[in-house]
Order: C-alpha cells, then sequence, then structure tokens
C-alpha cells in the first residue's frame, strides 16, 4: 500500500530517514528514479542509511511496479527526484496517493514556491493536472511543518 509519494531532489536523507519513515510507519521505500537505478554509489549510500527493517527498492521510473507495491500490503513511501517522474509514474500505475513536494532544487526558469521547493510554469501546470486527477499535493520538509496546499503557495 503506498500511503505517500514525496518529490526530492535528494530521495533518501536525514529527512527521510528521521522524520517521515516514523511518521508513516512504512516497511518499504520506492525509489523511483533513473540516476539512481544507474548508480552503484548511490543505491549503497542509500541502502545503508536506512533503517533495518525497511526495505529499499531502487529502480528506474519506467521499470517501477507501482502496481505491485499499491497492492501488496507493505507500507511503501515512492521517492521520485523531479514532478515531471509523477505523471510518469501515474502511467505506470502509480495511484492517486497523496503527493508531497519537499525538497526542488532552484535552476533557470524555476520561481520558489516555499522555502525549499523552486518550480517552473510548467511543472505548476503538471501538479495541478495531477491534483484535478485525484492526487491531493502538499509542500511540505517534514511532518511537524504545517502542510500547504498548492493553492496556498500561490503556485
Amino acid at each position: 500500500m503506498i500511503v505517500l509519494t514525496r518529490v526530492d531532489n535528494r530521495l533518501i536523507h536525514g529527512q527521510v530517514i528521521e522524520a517521515w519513515l516514523p511518521h508513516l510507519a512504512v516497511g518499504r521505500i520506492l525509489v523511483a528514479d533513473d540516476e539512481a537505478a544507474h548508480n552503484a554509489l548511490m543505491q549503497a549510500a542509500m541502502r545503508m542509511a536506512v533503517p533495518a527493517g525497511v526495505k529499499v527498492d531502487i529502480t528506474p521510473v519506467d521499470k517501477a511496479d507501482f502496481k505491485g507495491a499499491a497492492a501488496d500490503g507493505v507500507r511503501t513511501l515512492v521517492l521520485l527526484r523531479e514532478v515531471k517522474s509523477v505523471a510518469q509514474a501515474r502511467e505506470r500505475g502509480l495511484p492517486a496517493t497523496p503527493l508531497n513536494l519537499g525538497n526542488v532544487h532552484a535552476g533557470a526558469g524555476r520561481k520558489a514556491v516555499t522555502r525549499a521547493v523552486f518550480l517552473s510554469d510548467e511543472e505548476v501546470r503538471d501538479l495541478k493536472q495531477l491534483q484535478d486527477g485525484g492526487m491531493p499535493v502538499s509542500f511540505q520538509a517534514v511532518p511537524l511543518e504545517k502542510p500547504l496546499g498548492l493553492e496556498a503557495t500561490g503556485a
């Protein structure tokens, strides 16, 4: 069962391990990311950071088994690096779970939406489409922060 989908450029890192894993009580992290799936060093570092008892699956977005993860009863956190990967994941069977944006780096053509999330106009449009399709969007670095909805950010 997928309990949360999170977009975070850092994928597995301190906030995920120390805050989100205990808060969500997950038994699996599914990292759907092309770069991580093809980088053995990155995979090893992420796996070493995760506490024993939490399974880590790292796969390219186009090979991820979102339907299986949604159906097998294991509480799962899905991590994606980029907003554009969410639509691709939905096409591959990612259910309309809550979508959390934790960290999206600044870059050309991106504007600050929160202090940790910078989005392009295209990404904002994509998020609105995902939300209209039943995937509630929120911005929240850690569970103790009050989540902001897409509308509240002015995006």
